[in-house]
């Protein structure tokens, strides 16, 4: 059962991957293989040497590198202040981040261009870079908030009896029982910005600041598409977020009780 499912689901990766080996620019093709003499890196040689994809890369990477430390930063501050103390407008902030969430982007497109333009922030990355931070940070606090709340108060009080002042108590025991809950909220604000399409293809004009998907969409003409680039660049982009949920994976599957055990 397992075994068809993950069949399934490498079935169209496998597909990618063999149209970005081909020659022949084919993405209709019906064959699912292709033989090590056919193979052809000749799209690969094009997407380094004819396209500014590496300077697209650069910008997605430190977009979303900028919004997973904003998010992580913020969201473990204000997520630990929302989950530990009690103040008289605590209920309207919670109300207030999780509204935020039942919009879709494309509803908010045009207030969020307006701001900008008043800002005069688009076609800029710095712009992207706020919307991207400011759109999965909701989110952000409120997973880190519901994971605070899953720590024993206990652990806390007991290292207030022994000295530590409230900052100590959150640096050195709840930060570090969150990091699981850190670690997710680290991964879901690095990847919403790195395939983020609809806001960056609003706000970025110039091919400079693109970023990969907006560069890869850049292949696909009303006339003629370059699936070969296409598909080379698709592998490429993915292989940045396959490496970082690797590098998370270890804080993803560690446990709370463990954690408390070892502290």
């Amino acid at each position: 059962f397992m075994i068809f499912f993950v069949a399934v689901t490498w079935l169209p990766i496998s597909y990618i991957i063999i149209t970005s080996l081909r020659s022949d620019n084919a993405f209709g093709s019906r064959e699912l293989w292709i033989s090590w003499e056919n193979i052809s890196w000749v799209s690969y040689k094009r997407l380094f040497s004819q396209t500014d994809f590496l300077l697209w890369l650069r910008n997605s990477f430190f977009l979303s590198l900028g919004s997973a430390l904003v998010g992580v930063l913020l969201a473990s501050t204000a997520g630990y202040v929302l989950a530990r103390y009690r103040f008289a407008a605590k209920k309207t902030v919670l109300i207030s981040l999780i509204s935020t969430q039942m919009f879709p982007a494309t509803m908010i497109l045009l207030p969020l261009f307006i701001i900008l333009a008043k800002l005069k922030l688009v076609d800029s990355l710095v712009g992207l870079f706020i919307l991207y931070a400011s759109s999965a940070l909701p989110f952000c606090i409120w997973q880190l908030k519901s994971y605070y709340e899953t720590i024993p108060v206990e652990l806390e009080e007991a290292a207030r009896l022994d000295g530590c002042n409230e900052w100590q108590v959150f640096w050195r025991i709840t930060l570090p029982l969150a990091a699981p809950g850190i670690a997710v909220t680290a991964l879901f604000s690095f990847m919403s910005a790195w395939s983020e399409y609809p806001l960056a293809s609003v706000i970025l004009q110039n091919p400079q600041l693109y970023t990969a998907p907006l560069g890869l969409k850049s292949f696909q003409a009303s006339l003629a598409t370059e699936w070969g680039l296409y598909a080379a660049g698709a592998i490429l982009v993915s292989i940045p977020a396959v490496v970082v949920f690797m590098f998370l994976s270890r804080y993803l599957i560690s446990g709370l009780s463990l954690g408390g055990v070892k502290s």
